[in-house]
């Protein structure tokens, strides 16, 4: 695994960075022990589900552009793609019930496997019967692979989809006053706990043995995410460690597979990066199209599908999602991590991109921010104190019998009501929204939903 070689590169023989028990990078990769499950604890799925692969069909495709329709089937249900799928990133959506996710009409959640390693510890999780059982969500289920904490921990850049790139790019530079949390290195990655400050270790097996035991339908291998401040030359050199990554995940993905065949079947979906760079992104999607190829005839799972990632440029998002598209298998399901802004959504959509993840439309939420078919706008302004009508006219969902004025009353007196109400409307306008995209295709008039619901939706910005 040698060759790959950073100045941000750390030593396992720094103290401040050698938590116990981390490996030298010759020596074997480090295993988890509590990775393994006894026979007796079964999930209450039926035999054929528990056996049962992911699949993906195709369905109507948006002439003239890479989008369609879809079916994602996983051991615990189905997606009808495109879907944005909302974050509940410690085995809930903030705020709110599973339930109430689930009646909202989202058909998925995504929880991130970093936050859930540190707590409870994906062997409790294991031990609950896995992800959807712990939460009481019985729909599918995604788990990222803390890829993105990686970067945030180790640069304390937040991830948006419009990253200044302006100035130098230096890829030593972290966010002013944020403390580097994490080292990354070609065998794995050592970080720093946000929440006690003890130090852990990430490597590609690690990532694949937490994901199996916290048992999502849909798994993402580790990978590193950079930033649009990192060299071109240490773009490559990351693209590289990662497809190296990808490699070690299918391996262990598929020893835990025969494993844990007592389990629900798992995908493992594999990560594309590159950055704003379309060779590197070209050749990333070439690699794991490749190495998918590899795994199958060598009796491997391979890739289920695939997750674009990385920072992304606002104004290059549809361009590179279209570049990676391009290359990838058709018949493969593709997930675009972190996106919810409409626009983005729409451009993606026309791209080939089938799911969606962000934490965006619950975390404004919390903050007061509430989206309607007019635009997004705070309802603790004044101008809604009075205000009885619903927080958007056009939408009707569980929160259409509450008024403005009740949920600007609710922000303004701090209670925890208020962002529940919020969430669940942002939740629903979103889910409802690429909904909406899905019907349009299948109806033949996309085109005109786009443009009806964008226009209004920025009017107010022009």
């Amino acid at each position: 695994m040698g060759g790959l070689q950073h100045g941000a590169t750390v030593s396992n023989d720094d103290p401040k960075w050698a938590p116990k028990g981390v490996p030298s990078l010759s020596a074997e990769p480090p295993t988890c022990e509590d990775a393994t499950v006894s026979s007796d604890d079964t999930t209450s799925q039926s035999p054929q589900s528990l056996m049962a692969e992911s699949r993906f069909e195709v369905g109507i495709r948006l002439p003239g552009t890479l989008g369609r329709t879809g079916v994602i089937t996983t051991p615990h249900g189905q997606i009808q793609t495109p879907a944005f799928i909302p974050v509940g990133t410690k085995a809930t959506v903030k705020t709110v019930l599973p339930e109430q996710v689930a009646a909202l009409g989202a058909q998925a959640v995504l929880s991130n496997a970093y936050h859930l390693y540190l707590q409870p510890g994906p062997e409790i999780i294991d031990q609950a019967g896995g992800l959807g059982a712990f939460m009481n969500w019985s729909g599918p289920t995604y788990t990222d692979s803390g890829g993105f904490q990686v970067m945030s921990l180790g640069a304390g850049f937040k991830k948006v989809i419009s990253m200044d790139v302006t100035g130098e790019q230096d890829d030593d530079r972290i966010a002013e006053g944020r403390e580097r949390l994490s080292r990354v290195d070609d065998d794995g990655v050592t970080f720093k706990s946000h929440l006690d400050g003890s130090f852990h270790r990430f490597t590609p097996e690690v990532s694949m043995q937490i994901q199996h035991q916290l048992g999502a339908d849909i798994i993402f291998a580790f990978d590193e995410l950079t930033t649009l401040m990192n060299t071109r030359g240490y773009q490559e050199n990351s693209l590289e460690r990662t497809r190296l990554w990808a490699i070690r995940c299918l391996a262990e993905h598929n020893r835990l597979s025969q494993e844990r065949s007592h389990r629900p079947q798992q995908a493992l979906w594999g990560v594309l990066q590159g950055a704003q760079y379309e060779d590197l992104r070209r050749k990333a999607a070439r690699d794991l199209t490749e190495l998918d190829r590899i795994d199958r005839e060598s009796g491997g799972k391979g890739f289920g599908g695939f997750g674009i990632g990385g920072a992304l440029e606002k104004d290059n998002l549809g361009t590179i999602v279209g570049w990676v598209n391009s290359e990838l298998p058709e018949d493969k399901p593709k997930h675009l991590l972190g996106i919810s802004e409409p626009d983005d959504v729409f451009t993606a959509i026309e791209n080939g991109a089938d799911t969606f993840d962000c934490v965006s439309p619950t975390r404004v939420a919390r903050n007061g921010a509430i989206y309607s078919r007019d635009g997004r706008y705070n309802v603790t302004n004044s101008r809604y104190r009075n205000d009885f009508g619903p927080l958007d006219p056009e939408i009707t969902n569980y929160t259409s019998q509450y008024s403005r004025s009740y949920l600007h009353h609710l922000f303004k007196a701090k209670e925890g009501l208020a962002a529940t109400l919020a969430t669940l409307h942002n939740v629903s306008f979103i889910v409802n929204m690429v909904d909406g995209a899905r019907h349009a295709i299948e109806a033949g008039d996309y085109v005109a939903y786009r443009d009806d619901f964008l226009g209004r939706y920025y009017a107010g910005r022009k």
